[in-house]
């Protein structure tokens, strides 16, 4: 079976507003002027402490690339008050989920956002079945995207080996590598708020939706190609 990976934040779901939000509360509560939102965003994909990091600079933790201990404990707080108010599914999301699960494919989530909202969104937006318990978030894994590992782990808890021919879908650098160094295909959401930099996917999808046209076809291609390798006359040798 093929098994394909979700990034939550600019791929499944359109977080932006929510995020940016928790920030600049964040930023107010300690007399801090609000960033736009953009620049906010530019910081996301990469785990909660590195945005507070970045986005937060004048209290992240000394000397330790870290956020100080009162700055996330802030920011967790209002996100979980507000993590739902703004936030949407991107356009055919559910349904192209449910369909490829449908089709046979096995679904996997892996992304770096908090595992408390990870779980609170997909319930929220009845999808936490499509899943089960191949949940892999932000805390949940000694590494983050785009190491391997969390991929390889989320795999793990669907009773999945890897293989080439699996997907790790996302709108960000860290996606893409992240595939690439598992040795499964990447596909980039262009339509998602997260950086390509120089990272190479295996496709680029535009909405949510083709990424079912995508898979289908790659599908077949393997089929077709099996039955092509185990037909008779394609062993290589040639009649006596």
């Amino acid at each position: 079976m093929t098994a394909v990976f979700f990034d939550m934040d600019g791929t499944l779901i359109d977080s932006r507003a929510d995020l940016a939000a928790t920030v600049n509360h964040t930023r107010r509560d300690f007399g801090l002027a609000e960033l736009p939102q953009l620049e906010i965003l530019h910081h996301v994909g990469q785990g909660a402490g590195h945005l507070l990091v970045h986005a937060i600079p004048e209290l992240a933790g000394k000397g330790t690339g870290r956020p100080a201990d009162e700055v996330r404990e802030a920011f967790f707080s209002h996100y979980g008050e507000h993590m739902l108010e703004s936030v949407t599914l991107y356009p055919g999301v559910k349904d192209t989920l449910e369909a490829l699960k449908e089709r046979g494919f096995l679904l996997g989530v892996n992304t770096a956002k908090p595992r408390f909202a990870t779980l609170a969104i997909l319930e929220n937006f009845g999808l936490t079945s499509l899943f089960g318990d191949a949940i892999v978030a932000g805390g949940d894994c000694a590494e983050m995207k785009p190491s391997a590992l969390p991929l390889r782990q989320c795999a793990a808890l669907m009773g999945h080996g890897l293989s080439p021919d699996d997907w790790m879908v996302g709108d960000n650098w860290t996606d893409v590598k992240c595939a690439a160094n598992a040795h499964v295909q990447g596909v980039f959401c262009s339509y998602g708020f997260g950086v390509l930099a120089d990272s190479v996917p295996s496709a680029s999808i535009a909405s949510f939706p083709e990424l079912a046209e995508l898979l289908y076809s790659a599908q077949l291609s393997a089929v077709s190609q099996t039955r092509t390798d185990t037909s008779p006359g394609t062993s290589g040798f040639s009649s006596p």
